[in-house]
């Protein structure tokens, strides 16, 4: 009884982050990691983490149809630029503690990256940072801000004018008024979108310019803390902790490189839906004149004495492979399909009977000899036909069901005047008919002489 009582007074941490605390508690995390010390294992997992997340968030970015379906993307370039400027005090905490003792006192991560990536040569890995940093803020970080700044000012402007493009059409009846309010959703959408992004790149954008400011500040610290504090000779206090700094630096420029790459890919996106890397190889390699071309000219520089052939005549040959089939691949498509060929008609005795073979019945119907067409041929101002149509519609109303219609047609096989009435196929009357006399019918009252 005690531990269903203790279960139910305190939930499970999984429904604590289903309540929504995930990200509070995430944000707090972050924050306790410039004040706390952390272990080098712990750096280690963090600074996995912080590659891992980038690489997510660039895959997302091209993965995304719309830009504003991604709508917390600042929101998490904010959280992902938080936590690398965190893992940057905390590992430069552990470097000026313990970076006398060797390479590995920050963790396996920045060691790898020190040795490894640099070649164990700080001199390199110094110009590799400033490469790196140089691409980032002089190249991705500018032109994306740009964008951004011009998209959010473009979007605000537009919006008043599609405000009262979605009215027009729902007083013109063309969309409903859910329809209307979704579309007014998208639009605000839009614009609080861009106007976020424009004030999320500039968190990318100070996040380069304080990497090479923490790249400086270790260097010297770390000179001063080891020649100073412990006694280690300059060339080897120079050598230790610039590469410690070095490899802190690129494990953590490179994830900002991916953010701001991320960034200036999903502002430089249309507005509309669409996929990305379809379109991008539909536009890009979709013309075979220009990869023909491209061909052409690789090929010219291939045949050059002194070149590469064997790598430009190997590209000319893909690019010209590539042309041959777009064109195979147009002219496919452009001939007209040919038509499947009939189906064989079944043996009479094999097929089945079908309201085809059943000729249509008249159940009431007027045949006339060939003297008295002018009496339903309306050029000869025949009116024997909305004669009858006014007699079906008096039957009608007298009946309470509607009579059929009565067809007429003529027949040379009978006399110039007579007219037989046929209902159901059976000769229900006959009878010569002049329309050049008048027909006098006997009431009744009348006796004959």
């Amino acid at each position: 009884m005690a531990t269903t009582t203790n279960s139910a007074a305190w939930p499970p941490l999984r429904e604590l982050l289903r309540n929504g605390l995930g990200l509070p508690l995430g944000l707090l995390a972050i924050l306790a990691m410039v004040v706390l010390p952390l272990p080098p294992f712990a750096l280690d997992v963090l600074f996995t983490f912080n590659i891992a997340l980038s690489l997510v968030i660039v895959m997302a970015v091209f993965y995304v149809a719309r830009p504003i379906e991604f709508g917390v993307f600042p929101t998490l370039l904010l959280l992902a630029t938080l936590l690398r400027l965190a893992l940057n005090v905390a590992s430069t905490r552990v470097v000026l503690l313990h970076g006398h003792t060797g390479p590995h006192a920050a963790g396996r991560v920045i060691e790898s990256f020190g040795e490894f990536v640099i070649g164990g040569n700080f001199a390199v890995g110094v110009v590799v940072f400033v490469i790196l940093t140089i691409i980032n803020f002089v190249v991705v970080t500018k032109g994306s801000g740009r964008i951004s700044e011009v998209s959010a000012r473009f979007t605000l402007d537009a919006m008043p004018g599609k405000q009262m493009a979605i009215d027009a059409d729902l007083n013109a009846g063309l969309i409903t008024q859910d329809e209307a309010r979704q579309r007014r959703a998208e639009v605000r959408a839009e614009a609080d979108f861009y106007g976020s992004m424009d004030g999320a790149s500039k968190f990318v954008r100070g996040d380069a310019v304080a990497a090479v400011l923490i790249l400086f500040i270790n260097i010297i610290g770390g000179l001063a803390i080891g020649t100073l504090g412990h006694g280690l000779p300059l060339g080897e206090a120079g050598r230790t902790y610039t590469l410690l700094t070095i490899g802190d630096g690129l494990v953590t420029q490179i994830p900002a490189l991916l953010l701001s790459t991320s960034v200036a890919v999903i502002v430089t996106r249309m507005s509309g839906s669409q996929d990305m890397g379809g379109e991008l190889g539909r536009q890009l390699f979709g013309q075979p004149r220009a990869l023909a071309v491209a061909a052409g000219l690789l090929a010219v520089i291939g045949l050059i004495p002194g070149m590469p052939n064997l790598a430009f005549l190997s590209m000319a040959l893909l690019c010209g492979g590539g042309a041959w089939l777009l064109v195979r691949r147009r002219e496919r498509a452009a001939q007209p399909k040919a038509a499947p060929p009939p189906e064989p008609m079944p043996p009479p005795e094999a097929r089945e009977l079908t309201w085809e073979d059943v000729q249509p019945v008249d159940m009431i119907g007027l045949e006339v000899g060939y003297r008295l067409v002018p009496l339903v041929d309306r050029a000869q101002s025949g009116d024997l036909l909305a004669r009858i149509r006014g007699v079906r519609r008096k039957l009608t109303q007298d009946l309470g069901f509607l009579v059929q219609a009565v067809h007429i047609r003529d027949n040379l096989e009978l006399a110039p005047r007579p007219v037989p009435h046929q209902p159901g196929r059976r000769a229900g009357g006959r009878g010569p008919v002049h329309p050049d006399r008048e027909l006098a019918i006997n009431p009744g009252a009348c006796s004959a002489r």
